[in-house]
């Protein structure tokens, strides 16, 4: 891949996120996995190099609270988005807590819980590193253009066009699944788009390594950005995107969070230089 790219849109879903305007970039030629790192990639990688993330190091991560295991230890809602919960001994190897990995770890499912800092560890112990925005994009589109999702414009439902694993039902209190999966999707699942990439949007949020910015006069954007000074750019949505909440799995939309931060829902994909 490579050469002329798009980034962004100029039709907006969610303007103060940065989505506008419709850019045109010029690339070099590079490589992405076709699909997120996967647990049993992760896991070679923590074996061979003994790595521990910084889930596993802090000793906590977020879950969603309809994931959390059965019997779960007490946890802590985050204030004004309840649904998320600190769960103690949550990582990549115990999703939804200590004790977990029997009931939630798939081989063939993406890695979570992982922080961009774990990520580009990851991504220099294979000789890659993490996609820039526009990379991303560019691998995102498939090849069609100026399109609002990987295989064009035509909107998911909740019932008859599933294409890829987001949220169905009323967000956040029911999930009818009707993708088939509550939570993360095997990291080739759903169809591939005209690049052969899996999960472009939906399944897991994909770190990239780029700097969360936006230009913009409003005084409510730029004191949103003071708070989210460092940054980085996640791109495609989750299994918890919904467009009556998170409308987010789309090729223009975008989230910030910190370099350190771990939830259920990110995860990462490699990019090489050709």
């Amino acid at each position: 891949m490579g050469g002329r790219g798009l980034l962004g849109t100029d039709n907006a879903v969610l303007p103060d996120d940065g989505e506008s305007p419709l850019r045109r970039t010029r690339l070099r030629p590079f490589l992405m996995s076709e699909a997120a790192v996967t647990n049993t990639e992760f896991q070679t990688f923590a074996q061979d190099t003994g790595y521990l993330t910084e889930a596993e190091r802090y000793g906590w991560s977020f879950v969603f609270w309809s994931n959390l295991a059965e019997g779960a230890r007490a946890t802590h809602a985050v204030d004004g988005v309840e649904w998320w919960r600190r769960v103690e001994g949550a990582n990549w190897r115990d999703i939804t807590g200590t004790g977990s990995t029997g009931e939630t770890w798939h081989a063939d499912h993406p890695a979570v819980h992982i922080s961009w800092n774990d990520a580009r560890a990851y991504a220099d112990w294979v000789g890659g590193r993490l996609p820039t925005e526009a990379e991303w994009e560019h691998a995102a589109r498939g090849g069609l253009g100026d399109v609002r999702y990987p295989w064009g414009d035509t909107e998911p439902d909740d019932e008859n066009f599933l294409p890829c694993n987001i949220w169905q039902g009323a967000f956040p209190a029911r999930n009818n699944c009707a993708d088939g999966y509550a939570t993360t999707a095997p990291g080739r699942s759903f169809k591939p788009n005209g690049y052969g990439l899996f999960n472009m949007v939906g399944n897991v949020w994909e770190w990239t390594a780029d700097p969360f910015r936006i230009k913009s006069l409003k005084k409510q954007t730029r004191q949103r950005l003071l708070a989210m000074r460092g940054f980085k750019v996640l791109k495609g949505g989750s299994f918890l995107c919904h467009r009556s909440y998170c409308h987010r799995y789309r090729i223009a939309a975008r989230t910030g969070n910190s370099p350190d931060s771990t939830t259920s829902h990110q995860g990462f994909r490699v990019v090489w230089d050709q």
